[in-house]
């Protein structure tokens, strides 16, 4: 069965209280929540997928771990907090390199993250990228086969903004691999070239910066996956959480 997450951004407990709280009064039929770990917020993605089940005890979550936070010289920084939230699901993200030059810093590729997670916490199902745009697709699925053979379950896509697109590549990934296709907002230009020039994502000609447009691929993308039993994330990026999803989920 597919099941659908809303993506909230940690900022600080309140935040991830209300917004879980929100989403629980207001979306049915969401049953995730998935978070990142975002290095200019205090709270960890996984202290925050534990303040979610905290809150709203039904949902499975889904914290984004950084490969780079999984440096071999030191124990995992999330152990207890995953042990002691119940939680089974984790997405292993590569991670931006540190913004201070003097920085800590041990090189972890996304597939020594995946294999020491699966290594040192067997039970865990660990995701891993799938991204459309930063690679040829012959490389993008070859770094993909790579992650399934280090032990990952299945995928978590960046955005898309086109359906068509998220077709192409289904027709392109192995069959019978779990995948999370994912869908966010971009409702300004500044965000378009943000997402343009840092992500090189594609996005369509008809593309337009509305909520009512966003809104609408949202609903494509969740009956994109729901036809093939696959799940799908949401992501509420610069607009209200009800706004943009109410009436879609």
């Amino acid at each position: 069965m597919s099941r659908i997450s809303v993506e909230l951004v940690p900022r600080s407990v309140a935040s991830v209280q209300a917004d879980v709280t929100t989403v629980a009064e207001h979306l049915d039929t969401v049953d995730t929540i998935n978070v990142p770990d975002l290095t200019k917020f205090d709270l960890s993605s996984w202290d925050a997928c534990a303040v979610a089940k905290e809150t709203v005890a039904d949902y499975a979550t889904i914290p984004h771990i950084r490969a780079a936070d999984l440096a071999p010289s030191r124990a995992l920084p999330m152990l207890r907090a995953l042990s002691r939230a119940g939680i089974e699901e984790v997405l292993v993200v590569t991670g931006d390199l540190p913004d201070e030059p003097d920085a800590e810093y041990e090189g972890v590729s996304a597939l020594a993250a995946i294999a020491r997670l699966r290594c040192e916490l067997p039970h865990l199902r660990v995701y891993a990228g799938l991204d459309p745009y930063r690679h040829a697709p012959w490389q993008e699925l070859e770094y993909a086969e790579r992650k399934l053979e280090a032990g990952a379950a299945g995928f978590f896509t960046q955005p898309f903004f086109d359906v068509t697109l998220m077709q192409a590549w289904a027709g392109l990934l192995p069959a019978g691999v779990p995948v999370w296709w994912g869908a966010t907002t971009v409702t300004t230009q500044a965000s378009l070239r943000y997402w343009r020039r840092r992500n090189l994502a594609v996005f369509p000609r008809d593309f337009e910066l509305t909520l009512d447009r966003q809104r609408a691929f949202a609903a494509q993308a969740v009956a994109f996956a729901r036809s093939r039993g696959d799940n799908v994330y949401l992501m509420p990026v610069r607009v209200d959480l009800r706004q943009y999803l109410v009436g879609v989920v």
